[in-house]
């Protein structure tokens, strides 16, 4: 399933395997808190992401440069 989600003014698609509303709602948390307090790395990746995959409780960023994708818990 695909959905649309809107972080720091851009809209970015993000697919899920299931239909789970709250895996939606915690990304959107967990990106806001690793956007402040997260490593160099991790905050490079936020602020050019241009998809999210979920699978399970976990949630592969996507960003503009391969190098930078990562995978992070959910939960």
């Amino acid at each position: 399933m695909k959905t649309i989600m809107i972080f720091q003014n851009k809209t970015i698609p993000v697919y899920l395997t299931d239909t789970n509303k709250q895996a939606i709602e915690k990304l959107s948390a967990v990106l806001n808190r690793k956007l402040t307090t997260g490593k160099n790395a991790l905050k490079t990746c936020i602020k050019s992401l241009i998809s999210v995959e979920i699978v399970g409780s976990e949630a592969t960023l996507h960003s503009y440069f391969e190098r930078d994708t990562l995978t992070i818990s959910l939960y």
